[in-house]
C-alpha cells in the first residue's frame, strides 16, 4: 500500500486524505500544532459556530483504519522534508499562506499597528499568539482591507461580550474585550464599492449588530455602476441599505471607507505608538485591458486612531528545499504537481492556498485538493512517485522515528482527549469549550494529565 505524508491539517490537509484514502492509500496527516483543522479552529470568527461544524466531516476521514494524525510534528524543526522523502511515496504540502502582506508604508511597524491574522490567532487561542497584546481602550481602530478577514476583525472590535460570551473565544481575548475601550472602527479599502472582495452574508451580518450603526457615505455610491459579478451587484446593494439607514444612537460605530490608500502609520516619535493613519484619496479608472484600478487623486486625510489591523492579502512560508514563487509567496507548482526549474518533483506536491493563493471559501478546497489527488493518481500508474527507502517506510517504523525525533507528538486518539477536556470544561458557561492554549497544556491533555 503506497502512503502519503500530508503536512498541514487544514480543510485542504483533510480533503486530500480523504481522497487518497478512497483510493487506497494509507494517510498520515502531520501538522506543527497539537490539534487538527488548521483555519476551522484558529480562524473562523468563534460566533460563527455553524462553519466549524465542518469538522464532523474531518473526523469521519480521521476514523479511516488507514489514517494517522501526529500533531506536534513541524517541518523543518526536527523533521525535514528529506526525511519524509525517504518514507513516503508522496508528500501533500497543504500549509496554507500565513504571512500577511504588508503596506510597505512608513509606521508600520509601530506599536499598535499589527497583522490582522495576529489578532485572528489571538482571539481564537492560537498558541504561539497567546500572549500577544493589542491595545484595545484607543477609542477609534483602523482596518485596512476589504475582505473577508477585514470584515470579521471589524466586527470582532464591536461586538458586545454578552454575544462572544456563549462562543470558544480563547478566555484572556473574552477578558479584553470586556474591558475594551475601542467604540469606532473604520473599515479602509483601496478601491470602490463594487470592489470589495466581502462575501455577501458576512456583509450582510454587519448590519445586525446589537450595539454598532452601520455608516456608509450615500456619496460613495453615487457612480457606481452595476457590476455584472452577482456577488459583487449584491454586496452593493447592502451597501445602498447601509447608506441610507438612519443612525439610531447605538453606542458603537463601524464605518466603511473606499477609495482610500493609507499612506503612513503615524506616532509620536519615531517608534512611538500609533496615533492616526495618514490616507490618500483614490478614484477609479478603467486600464486598457477592462480591469479597474485605483489611482490617487493627490487628496488626503488623516484618521486619527490608537490600533491599526492590516488585511491587505497573504502570502505563503517557503519550505527548505521545496521551490517557491516569490513573487506569489506560493509553492511552485503546475496543477499541484510541485515543480522546480528542471520539471515536476517526484514525490511532491501541492493542495489549498498554498498552491493557488488565499481564495475561495471553506469548500473550494475540496474540489483543489481531489484534482491534485487526480494528478497523484496518474503518477502512480505511469510510475513517477517517489521511491522511499523500504527499510524506513512501513507503518511501524514511521511512528517509531517520528516519537523519537518528536517526543510530545500527539496521535489522534490524543487530539479525541484534548476535543473531550475542552468541551467539559466549557459546560458549565454554557460554551461549546475552553480553549487550551499552551501548547504544554495541550500535551498534558492529550495524555490525559490536565491540571
Amino acid at each position: 500500500m503506497n502512503r502519503a505524508a500530508i503536512v498541514g491539517a487544514g480543510p485542504s490537509g483533510f480533503y486530500a486524505a480523504d481522497a487518497l484514502l478512497k483510493a487506497g492509500w494509507a494517510v498520515d496527516l502531520l501538522d506543527a500544532l497539537p490539534t487538527p483543522y488548521g483555519l476551522v479552529r484558529a480562524g473562523v470568527a468563534p460566533d460563527h459556530p455553524k462553519i466549524k461544524s465542518v469538522t464532523r466531516v474531518y473526523a469521519k476521514t480521521a476514523a479511516h483504519e488507514a489514517f494517522r494524525f501526529f500533531g506536534g510534528v513541524e517541518l523543518g524543526t526536527g523533521v525535514t522534508r528529506e526525511d519524509l522523502l525517504a518514507r513516503y511515496q508522496a508528500i501533500v504540502y497543504a500549509i496554507g499562506t500565513s504571512l500577511d502582506n504588508r503596506l510597505g508604508i512608513p509606521g508600520e511597524d509601530r506599536p499598535g499597528s499589527h497583522p490582522a491574522t495576529d489578532f485572528v490567532a489571538w482571539y481564537n487561542g492560537h498558541p504561539h499568539f497567546a500572549d500577544h497584546m493589542f491595545k484595545l481602550d484607543g477609542g477609534r481602530a483602523v482596518v485596512i482591507g476589504n475582505g473577508n478577514v477585514a470584515i470579521d476583525v471589524a466586527r470582532m472590535l464591536v461586538l458586545d461580550p454578552r454575544e462572544l460570551a456563549p462562543t470558544d473565544t480563547a478566555d484572556h481575548a473574552l477578558e479584553a474585550f470586556g474591558m475594551a475601550g475601542v467604540n469606532e472602527v473604520i473599515l479602509l479599502g483601496r478601491r470602490g464599492p463594487a470592489e470589495a472582495a466581502f462575501t455577501n452574508p458576512e456583509l450582510r451580518e454587519l448590519g445586525e449588530l446589537e450595539r454598532a450603526d452601520v455608516i456608509v457615505d450615500p456619496a460613495q455610491l453615487e457612480d457606481v455602476a452595476e457590476p455584472e459579478d452577482t456577488t459583487k451587484r449584491r454586496n452593493v446593494e447592502i451597501l445602498r441599505d447601509y447608506a441610507q439607514r438612519p443612525l439610531t444612537g447605538k453606542s458603537h460605530r463601524l464605518e466603511l471607507r473606499f477609495l482610500r490608500s493609507p499612506l503612513e502609520i503615524l506616532g509620536d516619535g519615531e517608534d512611538g505608538p500609533v496615533t492616526g493613519v495618514r490616507v490618500g484619496i483614490n478614484r477609479l479608472v478603467t486600464a486598457p485591458d477592462g480591469r479597474v484600478r485605483a489611482e490617487p487623486t493627490g487628496q488626503e486625510e488623516t484618521i486619527e486612531c490608537g490600533l491599526v489591523l492590516r488585511s491587505i492579502g497573504y502570502r505563503g512560508t517557503p519550505v527548505a528545499g521545496v521551490p517557491f514563487d516569490d513573487a506569489r509567496g506560493l509553492i511552485r507548482n503546475d496543477g499541484g504537481r510541485v515543480v522546480s526549474d528542471e520539471g515536476p518533483c517526484p514525490g511532491e506536491y501541492v493542495v489549498g492556498w498554498i498552491k493557488r493563493g488565499p481564495s475561495g471559501v471553506i469548500g473550494t478546497n475540496k474540489k483543489d485538493a481531489n484534482d491534485t489527488v487526480s494528478h497523484i493518481l496518474e503518477d502512480e500508474a505511469a510510475g513517477r512517485l517517489g521511491m522511499p527507502d523500504p527499510e524506513l517506510g512501513g507503518a511501524e517504523a514511521v511512528q517509531a522515528w517520528l516519537v523519537a525525533r518528536v517526543p510530545d507528538v500527539v496521535t489522534w486518539a490524543g487530539w479525541e482527549a484534548i476535543d473531550a477536556y475542552e468541551s467539559e470544561m466549557g459546560i458549565p458557561a454554557g460554551r461549546p469549550r475552553v480553549k487550551l492554549v499552551r501548547l504544554a497544556q495541550l500535551v498534558e491533555a492529550s495524555r490525559g494529565q490536565q491540571s
